[in-house]
């Protein structure tokens, strides 16, 4: 059955290698014990984190409604601590939840999951890695590596809130009709940029400013 192994909350951390105003990090990621709120915290910019006591500290290219939970499969933690020859605990990806039994890079843009007996969450884009996320880990190379695996993990809007736990039942509720998965918009924006078009069949349901960019990409190609 597919269902949360941990639900991590992320404290804010001084470190050397991010760019984040202050030098605070809230990527690496720990499970919490209980049921943890997740609500919608509001517009990007200006709130964080969906889920109550986790740490964004970079305003300006993370958090708010469009990416407000975010899911990393066990499934491919497993993959790369195959990779990496290490452990990776649950959170290690700045994964807000982790799960089993369910692809999740092969979710659909505007798939709806429910989480439990109540939240509903609406799936929005996929994770582009960071200077952050590679000095974190500290592995050479690491945008390029995760790039080239196309295993980006969801993020997620919250369309009805309520409380998440380890051990939650996770449930397709619906999805919709295009082929624009999470990994299919990650290689469109990384490493296939011929499939951006494409990418606008999920435009309704799409995080906003990556439909933002995507627009203003195709119209430099356009205009070039």
């Amino acid at each position: 059955m597919s269902h949360v192994i941990s639900v991590n909350l992320g404290r804010a951390t001084a470190v050397p290698y991010t760019a984040a105003p202050g030098g605070l990090t809230g990527i690496g990621k720990r499970p919490a014990e209980g049921p943890v709120q997740v609500a919608a915290p509001g517009p990007r910019g200006a709130a964080g984190s969906g889920l109550a006591g986790d740490a964004v500290c970079d305003l300006r290219v993370h958090g708010g409604d469009d990416q407000a939970v975010y899911a990393y499969a066990r499934e491919d933690l497993d993959h790369w601590e195959r990779e990496l020859g290490r452990p990776l605990t649950p959170g290690m990806f700045g994964e807000n939840l982790t799960t089993t039994g369910i692809d999740v890079n092969e979710a659909l843009i505007g798939e709806r999951w429910r989480i439990g007996s109540q939240v509903e969450l609406e799936v929005t884009s996929g994770r582009i890695p960071c200077r952050t996320f590679a000095g974190w880990l500290d592995v050479g190379g690491w945008v390029k590596r995760f790039t080239q695996e196309a295993r980006p993990g969801p993020f997620f809007r919250v369309l009805t809130p309520g409380p998440i736990a380890a051990g939650d039942p996770v449930t397709v509720l619906s999805r919709p009709d295009h082929e624009v998965t999470v990994a299919f918009l990650f290689r469109a924006m990384t490493t296939e940029p011929g499939l951006l078009p494409r990418v606008l069949a999920a435009e309704d349901t799409l995080n906003a400013s990556y439909a933002e960019d995507i627009r203003a990409r195709l119209a430099r190609t356009v205009a070039g």
